[in-house]
Order: C-alpha cells, then sequence, then structure tokens
C-alpha cells in the first residue's frame, strides 16, 4: 500500500524490520521522527542509502493525506520536529521582515523573515548580548583584573571555555583544537607547518575553484619559498561538459598522479559555490598514500556537516566561526591539527600564547610550547569575540551533530523536492540546480543556478521584496540554506512560493504558466 511504502524507511530506521503487504503501521508517523530516528537517518545517508530522505518526506505527506507541496506539510514537520534539541529557533534573533529591504505590498513587514542565509552569517543567538554585555561589564568595573577574575571565568583562560564544545562540532579531541586568529590567518599558519618544500616534492594541490582567499594563501606561501606558482600548483577541475562538480575519483586520479610531487592536498570541505561536500576521508587517505598531508578549510562545513576530523585522520584543518556556527561578524577563527603531530616539532610561528601557561609570564624567552594544538596559538584570544563563539556553542551542545545532521538532510531534501516539483518543473530553461543531488555529498545549502545573470538578479530583488534572506554570488548563482539549528520547514516552503512568484513577476514564465499563474 501507498502508506507501507512510504513508511518502510521509518519501519528499517526503528525497528530494524521489513515492510511486509498487509501489516499496518501504526508507529511509524511523524511522531516517530524524535532524535533517535534523526541520527539513523544521518547513520543511513553518510552509508549511501540516499532514497531515505525522500521516503520519509514522502511518509509524512502520506500520513497527512496531502501532496509534498500543500502547507499542511510543513506545518505537521516543524511541530513535531521543533520540539527536539536539534531545532533551537527560539534561542535565536530571527530579523522581521521589516528590518529588511521588503515591499510592503507584496509581504507583511511584522512576519519574521525567512532567513536561509546562514552560509554567510549565522543569526545572533538571544544569549550573546548577555555574555558580551557581562564581559564589557567586567571590564568597566574590574579594568584590568578582568584578566584574573572575569564574570564567565577569568580572560586569560577565556578561549578553554569553548574547546570542548568546539571539539565536539569538529570530531576532534580537545587537545587538537585552539580558537584563534582568522580563517586565512590560521590557513598561513597551517602551510608553514606542513607545506615544506624539498627537493621533487613541492606542489600543492587544490580545487580549480577554491575560494579566492585560499588560492592567494597557497600562492603566497609558494613565493615565500621562492617557487612559480604556476608549476607549483595543481588546480583540478570538472570535467569537461555537463560535470560542474568534482568526482571524487578524478581527484583521487590527480593525487595518484601528481605522486611524490605533492607536498599538501587543500580542498574546501564544503565548496561554497557550489555547496559539493567532498569526501574528506577518501581524499585525506589518498593524500597520506603519496606522502602529502592533508589541509580541509571548513568554512562551509562547521556547523553544517558532521564532521570526523580526528577519525578521517586529517593533518590540519581551519575554519571561520561567523556562518553555521553563529559567532558573529568576523568572528574568532578555528584551527585544527591531528595530535599524531603533537610533539613532533613541526615548524611553527610561536608567539607568546603558545608558551605553556605555567611559565607564560616568565617572559623567558626558553620556548616550551603548549601542549596540542595550543601551541600554534599567537596571543590573546578576544574576549569578546570567544564569548560570542560561546553562546552559539551551548546551543549546539544541547543535541548533536548526528541529529542536525538528520534535521539538515530532512530540511534540504524538503528544498529539493520542492524546487524539482515547482520552479525547476515551471521555469526548466532557466534554472537548476548546481549541488549535488546525493544527499551525503551536500551539506545544507543547494545552489541555484539562473541561464543569465540579469535573471537571477531580477530574482534575487524579488525575493528580497518579499522578506527572502538568502544570497547572490556572480555571476549566476543563489544560495539557499536552510541552517539546521534555527530553519524550519515552514521556512523551505515559504522561500519556494516566493521564488515561484519571483519568477513570474519578471516575466520569464512562458505563456501558459504566466497564464495559470
Amino acid at each position: 500500500s501507498r502508506d507501507c511504502s512510504g513508511a518502510r524507511v521509518l519501519l528499517k530506521l526503528r525497528s530494524g524490520g521489513d515492510c511486509r503487504r498487509g501489516m499496518t503501521t501504526p508507529a511509524m508517523t511523524i511522531a516517530a521522527l524524535d532524535s533517535a530516528a534523526l541520527r539513523d537517518l544521518a547513520a543511513h545517508q553518510q552509508n549511501g542509502a540516499a532514497a531515505d530522505v525522500l521516503e520519509v518526506l514522502r511518509a509524512a505527506a502520506a500520513e497527512k493525506g496531502v501532496g509534498l507541496d500543500a502547507e499542511a506539510l510543513p506545518a505537521a514537520l516543524d511541530a513535531q520536529l521543533s520540539a527536539l534539541p536539534s531545532s533551537q529557533r527560539a534561542a535565536f534573533c530571527i530579523p522581521k521582515k521589516r528590518t529588511m529591504p521588503t515591499d510592503p505590498k507584496v509581504a507583511n513587514l511584522d512576519d519574521d523573515s525567512v532567513y536561509l542565509v546562514g552560509n554567510s552569517l549565522g543569526l545572533q543567538p538571544r544569549k550573546t548580548r548577555e555574555y558580551v554585555n557581562a564581559e564589557l561589564d567586567s571590564w568597566s568595573e574590574l579594568g584590568v583584573n578582568g584578566h584574573f577574575s572575569g564574570r564567565k571565568t577569568e580572560w586569560l583562560a577565556i578561549d578553554e571555555l569553548v574547546m570542548d564544545g568546539t571539539a565536539a562540532v569538529v570530531g576532534a579531541l580537545p587537545s587538537e583544537v585552539a580558537n584563534m586568529n582568522s580563517l586565512t590567518m590560521n590557513l598561513h599558519l597551517l602551510l608553514i607547518s606542513f607545506y615544506r618544500p624539498k627537493g621533487s616534492r613541492t606542489k600543492i594541490l587544490y580545487e580549480a575553484d577554491a575560494f579566492g582567499s585560499d588560492f592567494f594563501a597557497f600562492e603566497s606561501q609558494v613565493r615565500l619559498h621562492g617557487l612559480d606558482p604556476a608549476e607549483a600548483l595543481v588546480p583540478v577541475k570538472a570535467r569537461d561538459g555537463s560535470d560542474e562538480t568534482l568526482r571524487t575519483e578524478d581527484i583521487v586520479k590527480a593525487i595518484k598522479e601528481a605522486g611524490d610531487s605533492l607536498a599538501v592536498v587543500c580542498f574546501g570541505t564544503v565548496q561554497y559555490y557550489t555547496g559539493q561536500y567532498f569526501d574528506v576521508e577518501a581524499i585525506t587517505a589518498a593524500a597520506h598514500s603519496v606522502g602529502a598531508a592533508a589541509i580541509w578549510d571548513c568554512a562551509h562545513a562547521v556547523g553544517n556537516v558532521d564532521l570526523k576530523l580526528h577519525d578521517w585522520g586529517v593533518d590540519g584543518a581551519c575554519w571561520c566561526s561567523y556562518k553555521y556556527l553563529n559567532a558573529g561578524p568576523g568572528g574568532i577563527g578555528g584551527f585544527f591539527v591531528h595530535e599524531k603531530h603533537h610533539g613532533k616539532n613541526l615548524n611553527l610561528l610561536a608567539g607568546w600564547w603558545g608558551q605553556k601557561k605555567s611559565t607564560r609570564f616568565n617572559m623567558s624567552h626558553i620556548w616550551q610550547p603548549e601542549e596540542g594544538a595550543s601551541a600554534w596559538r599567537l596571543s590573546n584570544p578576544p574576549v569578546l569575540q570567544t564569548v560570542s563563539l560561546l553562546a552559539s556553542l551551548e546551543l549546539f551542545g544541547k543535541s548533536s551533530m548526528a541529529e542536525l545532521r538528520g534535521r539538515s538532510l530532512l530540511l534540504t531534501g524538503y528544498l529539493e523536492l520542492l524546487l524539482q516539483q515547482g520552479p525547476l518543473s515551471d521555469f526548466p530553461d532557466m534554472l537548476s540546480i548546481l549541488t549535488p543531488s546525493e544527499p551525503r555529498a551536500r551539506g545544507c545549502q543547494l545552489s541555484i543556478k539562473f541561464a543569465t545573470s540579469k535573471s537571477s538578479e531580477e530574482t534575487f530583488a524579488g525575493l528580497e521584496r518579499r522578506g527572502i534572506v538568502v544570497d547572490h554570488r556572480k555571476p549566476n548563482v543563489i544560495r539557499v540554506s536552510p541552517a539546521p539549528l534555527y530553519s524550519t520547514f515552514m521556512d523551505v516552503f515559504l522561500f519556494v512560493r516566493a521564488l515561484g512568484e519571483a519568477l513570474r513577476e519578471i516575466g520569464e514564465a512562458p505563456p501558459a504558466k504566466r497564464a495559470k499563474a
């Protein structure tokens, strides 16, 4: 029956059974979507069960007796899933449409905006203001003594408040992480330690369409060693033709072909433009097989996907905290060095905050580094940025990255289904989805590519008028990212409805579709 077919995945997830003809499944309802079911869904997806996400959504629609594009479906899913610890929307400040460039003729200014741009800047946790103000009060009341008796903790140890939470989010040991600097600065620090060209081993292999700042880091590091970037940098490009994302087998092949000329392999874990989630474990293993180090830029991955940096054997990683980690604009950067490199006298740029805490203020000129990633710290951490990060990490700590990943799979799967049934069907020659359709090959972001730059810009403007907050990347891509910690299924529904309206508004619809609208 339709109900049995739709509920098959839930039955598998929750009981390990099969969906036999004629059996009833009263427990396999929307109410069965609890924390354990989300964790199971994430595990199934990681093992390649791509159909699970679609089956869960179809089962939910069948239970409600509605289509996937009916407003009753997101309402029902939100009613169930908003009670789980992986949904912390109430703990965030959601901007109202009136604070956005919204047109009151097409939107209610008193409504919450539809905020789907956590890939660029995460929302502010409600605790952030309290935590920042507390440290401002410490500064005003204690002055320099705040270093030894701050509100949350003494400022000298302020970054210790976020080490455990950071480690949990990236799948690391606390000793493997540090919170410091900014992303590109931390990438430079990693390259200084792991990019040590010698003899024929001089090359850095990277994605051809890497984020500009990463490329500038690669190029400048090569030049610092007196080498020619044209010879030392090895970009991996997508296959000619229809491919716009990279295939794991092509990346591994490029690594094997470069062989012992490779010093470092460095990729963005989730590609900022396409939203592709690379196979970190396979690519890291391939780098190690030819004697190269594997470094990962996790800017678009941390707080988005369930990272296992330690288990995957990643050598080094860095990230920012203002996207999915919600630490605020320009938030403090993150840093990872695997424990296998601790105490191995890697080259690094030293500073006094990398010195052992017990001797740091002796001002000795004898280098006695901290254990682990803390040895790479240069200066004392910015207190206000650190407690901003703490406010968000406390919310992540109420759940797990596995549960958040399961929730994210459903949100982005629902987004893809609605796009396929609506705008992609109505405007097949105008837009397409760049991001891989396979759930395990993407995070929460879908990148929508338009046929022309003009149509993408006009559609983006139409979305803005309706209080929809996404972002536009030149020349012709709109990125949409339902962040699992605070985005809802209704957000997704309202976005797709507004997208259809914006597309019809700019007059791109075929005549028959315009007449129907």
